[in-house]
Parts: structure tokens; sequence; C-alpha cells
């Protein structure tokens, strides 16, 4: 009996570091974003269905990374498993970013219901994803493992693929929200987009291949579609390019009424520091 209940007492120990340890990433990852007026007006304004929206992409966001990254030091993760600690994770964020709004009065008891929901929601949305890349991303445990002589548990490619979208989302969910990017690509002609391009790929490449920082002889041996360093590179910047646009399509700054040219201008001035993150994100890998 006395064995029994170490046990449920250990499983509520390591419940509550989980725990700790996922709001720790989302406070990490989610705090610039509680000093950001853009989001605040963004929640103010957001409806109902919106709200909804952007939960259930978070979701499948979430999900993703949970299933390769995790806030739990587990890397044995059913499915099952990554929704339930998906759906803990967007409850963690939203919960951080609830206390931490009502500490800076930025939402009170006299707020509407409505605006202080969408205040919650689209604070506590990028905490989630900070909950979700808590363990394997900021800790490095997963990245040490791959160094053991078992079986990797993702292949090189989707490792690479996952990394960049967690170091372009971080730098993204920052700055997508700003109205900087709006004014800087409505300056922008077409000649400068495919010199932002140019820069982006370069920069990126440096960053991974040439600069030295960690690993980059092993980088070069990886075996895969995208392995070598110029398909990576191009791969990696497609995959920021995505999360860019994902981001400012979350926060309203383009819809599906706007004419092409307009998520092409606004993509690519927000992929040029989301490929940076990628690269730190790859340079983890």
């Amino acid at each position: 009996m006395n064995k029994a209940k170490k046990q449920r007492k250990n499983q509520w120990s390591n419940e509550l570091r989980d725990i700790i340890r996922g709001a720790s990433g989302g406070f990490l990852f989610g705090i610039p974003l509680l000093y950001t007026m853009e989001v605040w007006w963004i929640g103010s304004s957001t409806k109902p269905a919106q709200m909804s929206i952007a939960i259930v992409t978070t979701f499948i966001v979430v999900f993703l990374l949970t299933r390769t990254e995790g806030f739990r030091k587990t890397k044995d993760i059913r499915w099952r498993d990554a929704a339930i600690d998906s759906v803990e994770a967007i409850a963690i964020g939203i919960v951080c970013a609830a206390v931490i709004l009502f500490l800076l009065r930025e939402i009170t008891p006299d707020t509407p219901l409505q605006q202080a929901l969408g205040k919650i929601i689209f604070e506590g949305l990028p905490f989630a994803l900070g909950v979700a890349l808590a363990s394997g991303f900021l800790s490095g445990d997963h990245y040490q493992s791959s160094d053991s002589d078992s079986e990797p548990m993702i292949n090189p490619t989707l490792a690479d693929i996952g990394a960049t979208l967690i170091g372009a989302m971080i730098i993204a969910f920052n700055i997508a929200p700003t109205d900087e990017i709006p004014m800087l690509a409505a300056a922008i002609s077409p000649p400068w987009q495919l010199a932002i391009i140019a820069a982006s790929l370069l920069i990126s490449y440096g960053i991974v291949f040439v600069a030295d920082f960690t690993y980059q002889a092993k980088r070069q041996q990886h075996q895969g579609i995208f392995q070598s360093p110029l398909s990576e590179t191009v791969m990696a910047y497609l995959v920021s390019l995505v999360a860019s646009a994902f981001m400012l399509f979350f926060f309203h700054k383009l819809s599906f009424d706007d004419p092409w040219s307009v998520w092409l201008g606004y993509t690519l001035v927000l992929g040029l520091p989301a490929t940076v993150g990628g690269a730190a994100g790859r340079l983890a890998v």
C-alpha cells in the first residue's frame, strides 16, 4: 500500500514538474507579446468565430510540436497522449496569459467579456507554443539523445523541418502583429523583393554552413532528400515563409480577400527575420 501511495505521489510530482516546465517555456516564448499593443487591439476587436479558428489552428500546430518535442521528459508520445497534452498546453498558455494581463491591468473586472477573451486568447496561444516546445527545444534533451547509438526518433529531414518551423515561429510571432510589416512591404518594389529573397537565403546558408557555430561537419554528412547544404537552405526558407504567412494571417495582417501580391510582399518581409530564426533552430539539431 505504501508503494502504491509513493507511486501516486511521484506521478503528481512529475506532473507538477511538467506543468512548471511547460509554463516556463511559455513565458520565455510569449512574454514579449504581452507588451505589444497591436496584439491587445487585435484581441479586442476579434469576433468569437475568429477566436475559435485561432484556437483550432493553434491546436493543430501545438499537436504537431508535441509529437516531435513536447513539454514532458518522455519522448514516447502516442497520438492520443499528444492530443491530451496539446489541450493542456493551450490551457496552460491561456491561464498564464490571463494572469499576466490581469497583473498589468490590461484586463480588469470592468473589461467587456468579449474583449477580455480576445486578449487572453491571442496572448495565450503564443504561450501554448512555448509550452509545446519547452522540453526538447529549450533543454536540448531531445538533441543530446540523438548522439547515442539508438535509432533517432525522426529522420534528419523531418528534424530540420521541425527545428526550422520552431525557430521561425519564435521570431515571426513577435514581429507579425506589428505595423512595421505593412509599412515596409508598401515601400518595396519587385526587384527589392528578389533582393530580400537572395539575402534571406545567403544569411541562412551562412549561419548554418559557413559561420561554424556548431556541428557543421556533421550536418553536411546527413542523408536525405533535403540534406545537402543548398537544398536544405531552400527547403528551410520555404518553411520559414509558410510560418510567416501563417503568423500574418493569425494576427489579421492578411486575409483571403487580399490579393496575392500583398500576401507575397508581407510574407517576404517577415520571412527575412523568420529565416534567421529558422537557421538558429536548425543549429540545435
